[in-house]
Protein backbone atom coordinates (compact mmCIF):
# COMPACT_ATOMS: atom_id res chain seq x y z
CA UNK A 1 0.00 0.00 0.00
CA UNK A 2 1.63 3.29 -1.05
CA UNK A 3 1.85 5.69 2.08
CA UNK A 4 2.58 9.28 2.16
CA UNK A 5 3.16 11.52 5.03
CA UNK A 6 2.00 15.46 5.20
CA UNK A 7 4.09 17.25 7.75
CA UNK A 8 2.95 21.18 8.09
CA UNK A 9 1.29 23.42 10.54
CA UNK A 10 -2.15 23.04 12.28
CA UNK A 11 -5.27 23.35 9.97
CA UNK A 12 -8.98 22.20 10.36
CA UNK A 13 -10.50 19.17 9.77
CA UNK A 14 -12.09 20.21 6.50
CA UNK A 15 -8.75 21.24 4.79
CA UNK A 16 -7.00 17.75 6.22
CA UNK A 17 -9.92 16.09 4.46
CA UNK A 18 -9.49 18.31 1.26
CA UNK A 19 -5.78 17.77 1.37
CA UNK A 20 -6.13 13.78 2.11
CA UNK A 21 -8.23 13.58 -1.09
CA UNK A 22 -6.16 15.52 -3.42
CA UNK A 23 -3.04 13.65 -2.73
CA UNK A 24 -5.18 10.46 -2.93
CA UNK A 25 -6.46 11.68 -6.27
CA UNK A 26 -2.79 11.92 -7.48
CA UNK A 27 -1.51 8.80 -6.05
CA UNK A 28 -4.44 7.10 -8.23
CA UNK A 29 -3.27 9.14 -11.02
CA UNK A 30 0.44 8.02 -10.28
CA UNK A 31 -0.12 4.22 -9.48
CA UNK A 32 -3.66 3.32 -11.10
CA UNK A 33 -4.49 1.41 -7.99
CA UNK A 34 -8.24 2.31 -6.29
CA UNK A 35 -8.66 4.82 -3.57
CA UNK A 36 -8.98 2.49 -1.16
CA UNK A 37 -5.10 1.20 -1.02
CA UNK A 38 -3.12 4.22 -0.16
CA UNK A 39 -2.53 5.72 3.04
CA UNK A 40 -2.46 9.36 3.60
CA UNK A 41 -0.73 10.25 7.34
CA UNK A 42 -1.21 14.12 8.51
CA UNK A 43 1.41 15.34 11.15
CA UNK A 44 1.22 18.54 12.05
CA UNK A 45 3.58 20.80 13.89
CA UNK A 46 3.18 23.93 16.13
CA UNK A 47 5.41 26.54 14.80
CA UNK A 48 7.11 26.06 18.61
CA UNK A 49 8.75 22.79 17.41
CA UNK A 50 10.16 23.79 14.08
CA UNK A 51 13.11 26.08 13.38
CA UNK A 52 14.62 27.12 9.57
CA UNK A 53 18.14 28.11 9.88
CA UNK A 54 18.60 27.37 13.80
CA UNK A 55 15.50 29.98 14.07
CA UNK A 56 12.19 28.86 15.55
CA UNK A 57 9.35 29.23 13.40
CA UNK A 58 7.40 31.43 16.02
CA UNK A 59 10.44 33.58 16.52
CA UNK A 60 10.81 34.58 13.02
CA UNK A 61 6.19 34.91 12.94
CA UNK A 62 6.81 37.13 15.97
CA UNK A 63 4.84 35.17 17.56
CA UNK A 64 4.84 33.74 21.15
CA UNK A 65 4.39 29.93 22.73
CA UNK A 66 1.46 29.19 25.01
CA UNK A 67 2.93 27.90 28.02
Amino acid sequence: MPTTTVEGPPMDLDRKRSLAAEITDALEKAYGLPWEVYIVVIRENSPENVSVGGEMICDRRGEQTID
